[in-house]
């Protein structure tokens, strides 16, 4: 998270700077030969993923109010007054944030974090908290009422996941049986009406002919995911051979859904672990016999090395052990089937395959040369509390 710091008098002004030369972030003064209130706000609204007002907390309320849109979406901001007393978190507190982001203003000024987000008061388990701590996308929102309402009436919230949940759950969470009869769901595949959790541990591989439009490639993603069920939200990367590094189309399809796009050149490629989909044409024209497997499968390698160290303070932590393999059939242009992980070819000019890792969590996967060779396998262990 890098905050956006705007202050208004010369005290605030040095104090969004100290805070800054611990949490980088730029730092404006509004007014005063700076820009206005209105005009930083706006701005920063849509570029930053964190706002921290130095200053009374009505100035930030009016200053935010025309551009708060939703939970899902909405910056976290956090006021704190110019003394440093009171830290206050008044705009996406768990999905966005803002109530981790004032306990850390806080710690580095001396400041009172003032929380008041229902759960965190009552102590009860945050389900879009730790939703957001191990990097799941909730599909949902709307749905978070439902499940923490039952958690602060007293009743019971029951979860269905696909991988394994072992230890003691918070209070008042029973595990379930069936997706259908849970309040919220951890899963690559949403169906139900439960609250949808879904890892952001996906690499798309990507392969297409020149000159491919960034609405074909959309296109081609949307049926990708409507014909295995799966959640576009798990996609947080993508590959390619280093040949498409100049694509417009594949570039333009990446940056609008912010993905890290990578590529490899055919050596790397051909030199990727595993067993894949042959193409002898592709082989004959570029130099490896497949491109969108190999990318994804080398792009989840590297991927998992990158993981930032996992926050321990809510209730639910990550283990790596291998738990779970996904063994998808594939569709190819010879209609053959093997176990891999999802791959789709659509049409001879987009051909996509996903694999995964757990890049903000814990990964354990590509073991590529147990399990018989498979193109992918991936482990992940949801655990109740710390291990």
């Amino acid at each position: 998270m890098t905050p956006a710091y705007a202050a208004f008098t010369e005290r605030g002004l040095r104090l969004a700077e100290k805070l800054a030369a611990s949490l980088p972030g730029s730092v404006t003064r509004c007014g005063h030969g700076g820009p206005a209130l209105a005009q930083w706000t706006a701005a920063e609204f849509v570029r930053s993923d964190a706002l921290v007002f130095v200053g009374a907390v009505g100035i930030a309320v009016r200053a935010i109010a025309p551009h708060c849109q939703s939970k899902a979406s909405d910056p976290a901001v956090v006021v704190l007054d110019e003394c440093g007393r009171f830290a206050v978190p008044i705009l996406s507190g768990h999905l966005g944030g803002a109530n981790d982001l004032a306990r850390q203003l806080s710690a580095l000024c001396g400041a009172v974090p003032v929380i008041t987000t229902a759960t965190d008061v009552n102590g009860i388990f945050a389900v879009d908290e730790w939703a957001k701590h191990q990097n799941c996308q909730v599909l949902e929102p709307a749905r978070i009422k439902a499940v923490s309402g039952k958690l602060l009436a007293g009743q019971t919230a029951s979860v269905w996941s696909e991988f394994p949940l072992p230890g003691a759950a918070p209070a008042g969470v029973i595990p379930t049986q069936t997706q259908d009869a849970a309040d919220f769901a951890l899963t690559l595949f949403p169906a139900g009406n439960a609250l949808h959790l879904v890892p952001r541990i996906g690499v798309l591989g990507v392969g297409c002919k020149r000159g491919t439009t960034a609405e074909q490639l959309e296109a081609a993603f949307a049926a990708f995911c409507e014909t295995h069920g799966l959640a576009p939200a798990c996609i947080c990367a993508a590959a390619s051979i280093d040949l498409k590094q100049n694509e417009a189309g594949l570039l333009a399809f990446c940056q609008a859904h912010r993905w890290r796009l990578s590529f490899y050149s055919a050596a790397q490629l051909q030199a990727a672990p595993g067993t894949f989909t042959p193409s002898h044409f592709v082989q004959s024209v570029i130099g490896v016999d497949n491109v969108c497997e190999r990318a994804a499968v080398l792009a989840a390698a590297v991927s998992r090395s990158e993981r930032p160290q996992l926050s321990v303070n809510i209730a639910w932590t990550v283990c790596t052990r291998w738990t779970k393999i996904y063994r998808f059939v594939s569709r190819t242009k010879t209609r053959t089937s093997r176990p891999c992980t999802v791959s789709f070819c659509r049409n001879q000019t987009v051909i996509l395959h996903m694999s995964c890792f757990i890049p903000t969590i814990t990964i354990a996967a590509t073991n590529f040369n147990s399990y018989q060779k498979r193109v992918q396998h991936v482990a992940v262990l949801f655990l109740f509390g710390e291990n």
